[in-house]
């Protein structure tokens, strides 16, 4: 008769960024490292010509299946990302306004925040089923590449696709612009608890951040400026996805370097959620 409300109690584990709330987001950040770390390391082998790939992550998962350790590590991140997932929807669910935001201002600061934790949800929920058809060899996976290509195609047969296309293309430039200064502001390290972490900790963890920040600025808006292209045009083939991205690089002059480059830079992104998952504090409604 005296316990709280379950709600009551989820919203201020949440709140509190403790227990399973923590749970969840420390391994959903670990797996959403470990997946960019892969990709960055299949990148930097074909830039060394030791036989890697340019490929998206769930190209790089499939790289994984095929012996028993991979498929265990593919098990591991299935759960991680199923885990990031549920943290992000708790988050759009315990989402409060700003007390010193004004009241339509703040309601529309909320709302925004849960649209943006609920398209992060959806990304890990499709890339938890990506991996777990992997595992269960359910489907030949095509490229991001050829579903780029093909979701771009079906979009331009809706009323007013060209103009969608055109509008998703732009948002992706800019989500790349806002990695570049995210990374050049050094924003990422107001959610950590810096107390927490040794002088030599926080600085290379800042520098590993800049960079990997930097290599998905480039990622993203490159293939902004492809799927913008595909509307511009009206042509669903110039559309690509993080593989096309790694082998536009690849063939542009001096494109070893540059796709050795973005593919450390990938690489480092990868090792920051680690840092992140490790420091970071998960406290629901922290700014």
């Amino acid at each position: 008769m005296g316990t709280a409300h379950p709600e009551r109690k989820a919203r201020a584990t949440a709140e509190a960024g403790t227990g399973w709330y923590a749970v969840l987001a420390r391994t959903g950040l670990l797996a959403k490292g470990a997946s960019f770390a892969i990709v960055g390391i299949l990148a930097l082998k074909l830039s060394l010509g030791s036989g890697g790939k340019a490929t998206s992550r769930e190209g790089a998962l499939q790289s994984l299946a095929q012996n028993s350790f991979g498929k265990i590590s593919l098990a591991l991140l299935a759960l991680g990302f199923a885990a990031y997932a549920l943290w992000r929807i708790v988050q759009a669910l315990v989402e409060r306004e700003d007390p010193e935001d004004g009241e339509a201002k703040g309601e529309a600061k909320k709302w925004g925040k849960r649209a943006g934790y609920v398209g992060r949800a959806l990304i890990y929920v499709a890339l938890s089923i990506s991996t777990v058809r992997i595992l269960t060899r359910s489907d030949e996976k095509q490229s991001q590449n050829e579903e780029a290509r093909q979701t771009t195609s079906t979009v331009f047969d809706l009323p007013a696709g060209r103009w969608i296309v055109g509008l998703v293309g732009l948002c992706i430039i800019g989500a790349g612009l806002w990695n570049a200064y995210r990374g050049l502001a050094r924003t990422f390290e107001d959610k950590w608890r810096t107390g927490q972490m040794s002088g030599t900790e926080r600085t290379w963890g800042s520098r590993i951040g800049v960079l990997g920040h930097l290599a998905r600025a480039l990622v993203f808006g490159l293939i902004g400026l492809f799927i913008t292209k595909a509307a511009v045009d009206y042509n669903a083939k110039e559309a690509i996805g993080l593989d096309g991205a790694l082998q536009k690089l690849a063939e542009q002059d001096y494109g070893q370097w540059l796709l050795g480059l973005t593919a450390l830079g990938l690489l480092a992104y990868g090792i920051y959620c680690f840092v992140d998952a490790r420091y970071r504090d998960v406290s629901a409604n922290t700014s």
